[in-house]
């Protein structure tokens, strides 16, 4: 293929994957939508959960700072967590040593099927979107472990323990958390216990390779989580959010040992507007590969969240449909997400 022939690019022929030397216009953004290199810095909560062990107190007050985070930016880090930094440290290794091997060794996972319980690809779907991101990506889910561990990568031969072990322990803080959240909206900490517990967790493992041009390009557009919640591991800056006092995009700091965690579409819909689903993008930079591993948790693939009853009354009426994690991968299918539509849009009733 000719280097400026990339419109249809084959799976795994992506540029970032060739090692280019510019942009190809495949993934060139058009210019109002291309990202500014000198964003600040967003003040990020920040939340200690240890205190959620400690005295009554420290719990609820805990408790009360993760509702206003919910409610002001939807996004919030997390310290004190209890994921050792040698079992994180471990994933974003496993993930980086996966990355490296050889295209013939990732080959058996190339897929643009959505529905695929673990593929291997590159931007959102490949030679499809009007515009490709510069991204590679492994995608598998992770619950119950013992189901999917063994269709995951068995090269490098570490993945699916170091993987894996990180899959167990941040699902457990996913839950403690959810549980958390529930409880910030007076619904209590065991609303949806059973659901949240049988539901799915799906695990994003990413790559952004180094871009010679990155401010042309964006690794991920602007969009929302189809989840929960959202616990992300990142090895370096590149994630940013909306500020929400102007509404700027500003970079999300890279404090060590911290987790990152979005309100997803899901627990918007469940709090009926209350909460906010974080819109969150990926930039680029020309020096180094970012990783990072995504952790999305929500109910069973077919399990309809809707809007709480309790927060349902007449001076805040229902605002959304319910819907499922198949409903998005239904419209992720139907639809280009780089023409800006959005999956929580199409829930919200207009009143």
């Amino acid at each position: 293929m000719d280097e400026k022939d990339t419109s249809n690019f084959p799976i795994g022929g992506s540029a970032q994957e060739r090692g280019y030397s510019h942009v190809p216009e495949c993934y060139v953004l058009p210019t109002v939508q291309r990202p500014s290199q000198q964003s600040e810095t967003v003040n990020v909560p920040m939340i200690d959960l240890s205190l959620l062990h400690q005295s009554p107190l420290e719990k609820s007050q805990t408790i009360v700072d993760i509702g206003e985070a919910c409610r002001r930016t939807g996004f919030f880090q997390i310290i004190n967590h209890g994921i050792s930094e040698s079992v994180m440290d471990g994933a974003l290794a496993s993930a980086k040593d996966f990355f490296d091997l050889p295209m013939e060794g990732k080959t058996e996972f190339m897929s643009n099927d959505i529905y695929k319980p673990v593929r291997y690809s590159t931007s959102l779907k490949d030679g499809v979107d009007k515009v490709q991101f510069w991204r590679v990506f492994l995608k598998h889910y992770a619950h119950p472990l013992e189901d999917w561990i063994g269709s995951w990568p068995h090269n490098p031969s570490r993945y699916r323990e170091e993987m894996g072990s990180y899959a167990i322990q941040v699902r457990k803080v996913a839950i403690e958390l959810m549980g958390a959240i529930t409880e910030s909206l007076g619904l209590g900490p065991t609303c949806m216990h059973e659901e949240i517990k049988d539901g799915m967790q799906v695990m994003a493992v990413n790559c952004y390779p180094p871009c010679p041009q990155p401010e042309l390009a964006l690794g991920l557009p602007p969009h929302s989580d189809y989840s929960c919640i959202t616990i992300l591991l990142q090895s370096c800056t590149g994630l940013q959010i909306v500020g929400y006092e102007d509404s700027e995009w500003r970079v999300v700091p890279q404090i060590k040992g911290a987790l990152e965690v979005h309100v997803g579409d899901h627990f918007e819909v469940l709090s009926n507007g209350l909460y906010k689903s974080v819109v969150h993008r990926v930039t680029l930079n020309s020096v180094q590969s970012r990783l990072s591993v995504a952790s999305l948790h929500s109910l069973g693939i077919d399990v309809k969240m809707a809007s709480a009853g309790e927060l349902v009354n007449e001076h805040n009426p229902k605002g959304y449909r319910e819907s499922s994690f198949s409903d998005f991968l239904n419209f992720l299918t139907d639809n280009d997400l780089t023409e800006g539509r959005s999956f929580l849009e199409t829930l919200k009733i207009k009143q």
